[in-house]
């Protein structure tokens, strides 16, 4: 893999271990996420799980930097978000945000704002297509793709810039079992390599494959937290237990 110039790579800061203390966000008179403390660093596939509504979004967008809370602050290896932070957190949205440009364009615009030179920030999209399966649509202008292929070149672009944590918003919704599955299979990938990943997902079936640790969260808060199987053998409360059977959880 292509590496960042030695003066980008001074320039790139660490952004583990993530922190939120006391983070509020309210919209209408209603508060719509109370999280008094989270921590996240390389722990492996963190799955966000819960009913609609539960502020697992929120707190993902809260995390990455791109919402800011009411109360509260958020911190990426001790400091406030930054833009140098970006360089080593990568975030992928339920509906990717493609540039009007060919598949591989948009992988090398993303390396070249993370410091890559032209020749490596070539080499290093067409490697990150060529393992995302998606060689053959290089020149393909994005808004040509279909869902699925957006949804792994919009994951393909985040990885390939050599992300400490990648943040994914329902990455799989509504997409056909073939997308899903190679999607998945990338985000194994990335996390064998030691990147941290924070899924959020309303598949539970999808969070036993992959996850390390689960969070539920309902009404804002998280009630929950620990590893999958110890989740998955026994929930410690009625919300999680009852979103666990299959039932409405309000």
């Amino acid at each position: 893999m292509a590496k960042r110039s030695a003066d980008a790579r001074e320039a790139v800061r660490h952004v583990l271990p993530i922190a939120g203390k006391g983070l509020i966000i309210r919209r209408g008179g209603r508060t719509l996420l109370n999280v008094s403390e989270i921590s996240l660093d390389n722990q492996g596939l963190i799955a966000v799980v819960g009913p609609n509504g539960a502020g697992k979004s929120l707190l993902l967008k809260s995390l990455a930097g791109v919402i800011s809370p009411d109360r509260g602050s958020i911190t990426w290896d001790g400091q406030g978000p930054s833009r140098a932070g970006y360089r080593r957190l990568s975030l992928v949205l339920q509906a990717p945000v493609l540039l009007r440009r060919s598949a591989l364009a948009n992988v090398t615009y993303a390396l070249k704002a993370a410091g890559f030179n032209d020749t490596d920030a070539r080499k290093a999209a067409s490697e990150a297509l060529e393992n995302a399966g998606l060689s053959e649509i290089a020149e393909t202008p994005a808004r040509l793709l279909s869902g699925g292929e957006k949804q792994r070149l919009a994951l393909a672009r985040a990885l390939a810039i050599e992300p400490e944590i990648v943040l994914l918003d329902e990455p799989v919704a509504n997409l056909d079992p073939a997308s899903t599955l190679a999607i998945e299979k990338m985000i194994a990938v990335a996390r064998d390599k030691r990147v941290a990943v924070v899924l959020v997902t309303h598949d539970l079936a999808q969070a036993r494959r992959l996850a390390d640790e689960i969070i539920f969260m309902n009404k804002g808060q998280i009630i929950e937290r620990g590893k999958a199987a110890a989740f998955f053998k026994q929930q410690q409360s009625q919300a999680a237990a009852a979103f666990v059977r299959g039932e409405i959880v309000t």
